[in-house]
This record gives C-alpha cells, structure tokens and sequence, in this order.
C-alpha cells in the first residue's frame, strides 16, 4: 500500500540575501555568514571550501553558477530534514520569477517593466513583438543540478502557458488578427499566441526535462481563475491537452488563490484536463485556526467538493499551512501566532487532513503541502511550517493504522 499523505514541497523558498547579491557583485565573509550558520543546521560538510572557491573566482558567471548550486542544495536539504518525500526543485532558488524566469528566454518577447502581482510582489510584464521561440533551455540547467543533490523524489514545476500569454500582452498577434469585433481578434489572438506558447516553448521544455529524467511536471497555472469565462476556460483546456499530448510522465496542476467563485469553476473543466494526476490547489489560507474536523471549523476546504462532484478522480495536493502574514486568534492546541506568522500545530494539520479524506473519500488521493510556496516566510518559519506539516501528516496516517 503507498504511503498514505506523502509530503510536498508546492512552490519556492525565499531567496537567502548572500544568493541574491552574489549574483550581482563579490561576496564577503561576513555575507556568508547567513549561509555559514544555515550549513551547520542542514548539514552542508563542504561549506567552506564552497565559500572559499566563490571568494576566490573572479569570473562573474562561475561566480553566478556557484551560488546558484549551492542554495539549490540548502533548498533541497532544508525540505529533506523537515520530513518532505518530494523535495521538487529546492525551492525554485536558481529563478527570478516563475513568469519572468520564462520570459527571459523566449525569442520575440520583450520585457516592459514591472506590475504588481500580490502582497509587495511584482513581476516584469512583457509583449510579444513577433512570432515566439525559444532561445534555450528554461529548467534542464537547475535540474541538472537537482539531480546532483536530491536524495527524495524530485517534481519540476513550469510555468505554464495559460498565465504566460495572460500575464503578457499579445502585441504582435493582435494586430494579425481582422475580425470586426474587438473582443473576436481579442480571443483569436490570445488563442494563437497561446498555442505558439505551447509549441515553441512550453512543449520543447518538457520534451528536455523528460529526457534528461523528470518524471513528474506540477504546471503552475495561477491566472486561469482570474477569467472564469467559458471562452477562456476552454482556451485554458485546449492549450493543457496540447501540452501533455504525447508525453510519458506524471502532469499536476497548481492553480492557487482563486477569486469567490474560481475553484467552482475550474472543477468543472479539471475532468476535461489529459494527463491531469494531481490538482494542487489552496485551503489553508482561508480556513480557521482552530482544531475539528466539522465544517464550521474547516470552512477553507469546502470548495475540494465541487471537484469530487464534477468527476475528477485523481490526486489533491491540499493547502494546510497558511503561508502569507497572519492576523487572528489561534484557539488551543491549533498552533501559535509568532509575529506576521502563524505556526500551524500537526494536530491541526492532522484535521485538515482527515475533514479533505472526508469529501474525497479515499486517502491514498491526497498529498499534504503548504498553500503556494514559502517565498514570502523566512527560512526559520518555513522549516517549522514543514516539519509541522510532516508531523501532521503522521498522526493523520495512524488514523488508518
């Protein structure tokens, strides 16, 4: 039998100050000073000659490439230590942006500027000036270093071609389209745009990835229940099908922070998605702090029922540790409010669990995770949350025990 509420890493770590400078200039000891600390704690035996080639290198990009590897490996033993069996890629510390790490490498996309996304987030928006390309290679070179590293299960997260061309502007395939109706050469060329996406760079990249030994792709689809649409759902439908076509590999989507009635929306089109093994979707930030498996206390997962309703049969990779800035009151034995932050106890995390087996009616369906990545926590808060969630994740097992 597999093991019942295996553990996820759902997205990206924040990215430690010595790797964000040391990307642009020279590091100094006391900037390793962080990571030295950090060693010691995940178990890093090679730290100091690590530090002691990057001080030493005067050539920006083995500089670059050093760093790059070195936080993947804090990343990927962080996860390791807090009981995570999927470690994905270590908390996606080789990217920018997960859209702007895309964009960058797509020939005929050009970068404008940044808007905000959420919180104090922004990404760099860019339009597509002519027929789309891609220049190179996206995720192989991180996952390449992955695969040096990792001692668990690995998945590789990729933006996906939905949010890509959402999050842009369309540009050069609007102004091919000659419908009369604006809203027409709007959705004719979000359409083609879209399926350019697919064909020249999305599709490319996984062919890679498999080749290179990726077994399992989480597709992050963030904006696709910003436009609940009929029109645009199945846009998001027909660009996901062509994605996956032909590919022998484990696909999950990841669809996070849905408006009002988003996830009701989508769990009407999730049984048309090919390949689709798992949708990862988030919970915990809308839910109450407090122990129970009754509705009243775990109101954040009544949406996980439309999916079962609407017929989609596979996995659910389920939120169950809220990972923005908290404010509220935890009630006894629910965990403990620390700052900006709360610190889920593994009893809630064992309810959460149970009250999702509840709707879905079989355990072996669900995956537990926090809701969407840990970027916005630091590395202390999210190694509790973690290790809370595998510890959660224990004592919801030995229910079926």
């Amino acid at each position: 039998m597999p093991k019942l509420f295996p553990v996820q890493e759902i997205g990206s770590l924040a990215k430690p100050k010595w790797r964000t400078k040391g990307l642009r200039q020279q590091l100094s000891s006391q900037d390793l000073s962080e990571a030295e600390e950090w060693a010691t704690k995940l178990g890093i035996q090679d730290f100091h000659d690590r530090a002691k080639s990057i001080f030493k290198t005067g050539d920006d990009k083995m500089r670059v490439k050093a760093i790059l590897e070195l936080s993947t490996l804090y990343g990927l033993r962080l996860f390791e230590i807090a009981g995570v069996d999927n470690e994905g890629v270590g908390g996606e510390q080789q990217r920018v942006e997960m859209y702007e790490h895309v964009i960058k490498a797509v020939q005929g996309m050009n970068l404008l500027g940044h808007v905000h996304s959420f919180d104090n987030k922004y990404f760099n928006k860019g339009v597509a000036e002519s027929k789309i390309s891609r220049k190179h290679p996206i995720y192989v070179p991180e996952f390449l270093d992955v695969k040096k590293y990792a001692h668990r299960d690995v998945k590789v997260p990729i933006t996906g071609p939905y949010t890509l061309v959402d999050w842009s502007f369309s540009g050069y395939y609007i102004q091919k389209q000659h419908a009369s109706s604006p809203k027409t050469r709007r959705i004719e060329a979000k359409r083609e745009f879209l399926l350019d996406i697919v064909e020249q760079v999305i599709r490319p990249e996984i062919r890679d990835l498999v080749d290179a030994g990726a077994s399992w792709i989480q597709i992050d689809e963030p904006a696709v229940t910003t436009h609940p649409e009929p029109q645009e759902m199945e846009l998001f439908v027909e660009a996901w099908n062509e994605t996956v076509k032909g590919f022998n590999c484990k696909f999950s989507d990841h669809t996070c922070y849905p408006s009002e009635i988003g996830y009701k929306v989508l769990s009407e089109y999730a049984p048309k998605l090919d390949k689709c093994d798992q949708l990862a979707l988030e919970f915990a930030n809308r839910d109450t702090s407090r122990l129970g498996v009754d509705k009243d206390s775990r109101e954040g997962y009544g949406d996980l029922k439309h999916f079962v309703d609407a017929g989609f049969s596979g996995e659910f990779g389920l939120g169950v540790a809220h990972v923005h800035d908290f404010t509220g009151n935890v009630s006894s034995g629910a965990g403990k409010s620390v700052g900006r932050d709360f610190i889920e106890s593994p009893e809630l995390v064992r309810d959460r669990l149970l009250f999702a087996t509840r709707i879905v009616g079989d355990p072996a369906k669900i995956w537990a995770n926090p809701d969407c990545g840990l970027r916005t926590r630091t590395w202390d808060v999210a190694f509790a949350k973690l290790a809370n969630v595998t510890h959660g994740a224990e004592l919801a097992r030995e229910t079926y025990q």
